[in-house]
């Protein structure tokens, strides 16, 4: 009787994995069929009006949804080519297109200097934050801060790029000026999952309450929270060597 109920269990379970397997494709053939209708209206767009530059950057940006990325970048180059002689707010706007396509696509380098490029006022702060979080993905916070802090100087109280001078800070060790940045950027966002994670490391360090932090950050993202666990775990441990320091003088 008990093989019975174990062998139906295997099966009603069985059942359930081809049932979440089904829903799954075709969840997935659905998206897959709205990007493919959504590309083909920008593709006959382009080609009904192609000297407007949008209709370019749209179906780039539809394509690094994609993960196209060379269709991509193939697209932006020869829209750059059309519009060699166009402002310079045309050609920055393409060129910040280009340069997603190689931060997406992880080419980081190629990434920066494009976004080095652009000179429009209007994207310049956006350029900046994507010049910041190049260099964080190549792990060079040092260079990050620069950028982060420029994009910081037109947009204050942006939650994310005071997020993005915590994290640098912190991956810098200056936990006090990280605290500071984590507070106005959970000023913001209340509810900002990582940013409470953070700055529950912070508060570690610096001797605060922690605990509310860390519920936070468990509670409005526990994906990131999970992930963190190791973090967690090196600033524990660096908390402790740095209480036994002064023992051993």
């Amino acid at each position: 009787m008990m093989k019975e109920n174990n062998s139906d269990k295997i099966k009603k379970l069985q059942k359930k994995n081809q049932e979440n397997q089904r829903k799954y494709i075709k969840k997935r053939e659905s998206e897959e069929k709205k990007a493919a209708q959504l590309t083909h209206q920008l593709v006959a767009k382009i080609d009904a009006d192609p000297h407007n530059y949008h209709h370019y950057y749209d179906l780039a940006t539809l394509l690094v949804e994609g993960k196209s990325y060379e269709q991509a970048e193939e697209l932006l180059m020869k829209a750059l080519g059309i519009f060699k002689t166009a402002d310079q707010d045309v050609l920055d706007t393409l060129k910040f297109g280009l340069g997603n396509v190689y931060y997406a696509a992880e080419e980081y380098d190629k990434a920066i200097k494009i976004f080095q490029e652009i000179d429009d006022q209007k994207l310049q702060s956006e350029a900046y934050i994507m010049l910041a979080q190049s260099y964080m993905a190549k792990g060079d916070n040092k260079r990050a801060m620069v950028f982060a802090l420029s994009a910081q100087s037109t947009r204050q109280k942006d939650p994310v790029v005071n997020q993005m001078i915590g994290d640098n800070l912190l991956a810098l060790g200056n936990f006090s000026q990280a605290a500071d940045f984590y507070d106005l950027t959970l000023k913001a966002e209340p509810q900002n999952g990582k940013a409470n994670f953070n700055r529950g490391l912070v508060a570690m360090v610096l001797g605060e309450d922690f605990e509310d932090y860390f519920k936070k950050a468990k509670q409005y993202d526990p994906t990131y929270f999970k992930n963190g666990q190791q973090k967690l775990k090196d600033i524990e441990k660096f908390v402790q060597l740095n209480k036994k320091k002064p023992n051993q003088d």
